[in-house]
């Protein structure tokens, strides 16, 4: 007992303590299997990275704010088949993140731009990368108008492998919010990837940010390394909808 509350004590020291509950199990592993001492050594440093490489990926997973955990095997590529499935496939390699290219999608609401975004970031952040979302809303609200804070605020949406930016084309931004997004985009320039999601088509920019030149500058930056994925598709959200009204309809209900 004095032996084990040793070894808990200097595992606590070295900061080793996810081997805690784990050495029982070895050290009954290394007896009955008669491990050699080079193989226990190895078994224990083995389930220390696994153990921190798991609560890395928790602690990159929480940063991200991702509003869903998607994955691409759920996304119903046969229902949106305007989506290349294996462009899609291809992005979760992750190559696009080493030249720091973007991924835009396009389309109306509805039709798995969200989705696809948010599973490309969790396969990116399984492999190790850092990544951040957001809606333009919350971006410009934490950015615009910050002062002294704003270069603070500008490094956290810098300082990610990844960024995604939502939902682009529902909020109306004014001449200190298109600046803003502006120099965002411009400092992440061939320096880290964005995904971004918009309803809108690259003609209605100008009006998006209120000024034709500024929405020329930023799509040139934007497009010069960048994916662009059309989604012509009906909506997830309506589907359900309507298998939710014919199921209701079957069982002799009313709507």
């Amino acid at each position: 007992m004095t032996r084990v509350a040793n070894i808990d004590s200097l595992l606590r020291q070295l900061r080793l303590g996810q081997l805690s509950d784990e050495l029982p199990i070895l050290f009954e592993a290394a007896r009955s299997q008669k491990h050699s001492y080079e193989r226990f050594l190895a078994s224990v440093l083995t389930a220390e990275l696994t153990g921190r490489e798991s609560r890395a990926l928790v602690r990159r997973m929480r940063a991200a704010r991702l509003p869903i955990k998607a994955r691409l095997e759920t996304f119903d590529f046969a229902f949106q088949p305007s989506v290349s499935e294996r462009l899609i496939r291809e992005l979760a390699g992750g190559t696009y993140l080493e030249t720091a290219t973007n991924v835009i999608l396009l389309g109306p609401p509805g039709v798995g731009k969200t989705h696809l975004a948010c599973a490309l970031a969790v396969e990116a952040i399984e492999s190790g990368r850092t990544a951040r979302f957001c809606t333009l809303r919350t971006l410009i609200s934490d950015l615009a108008g910050l002062g002294r804070r704003e270069v603070k605020t500008l490094r956290a949406y810098l300082k990610p492998d990844l960024l995604i930016i939502d939902e682009i084309g529902y909020t109306q931004l004014n001449a200190d919010h298109a600046n803003s997004l502006f120099e965002l985009v411009t400092a992440r320039y061939e320096r880290g990837s964005i995904i971004l999601t918009s309803n809108l088509s690259f003609n209605d920019w100008g009006q998006l940010l209120g000024d034709d030149v500024l929405a020329s500058a930023m799509l040139d930056r934007l497009l010069h390394h960048a994916e662009v994925i059309t989604i012509n598709g009906r909506s997830y959200r309506m589907r359900n909808h309507i298998e939710n009204e014919s199921s209701i309809t079957a069982r002799g209900g009313s709507i």
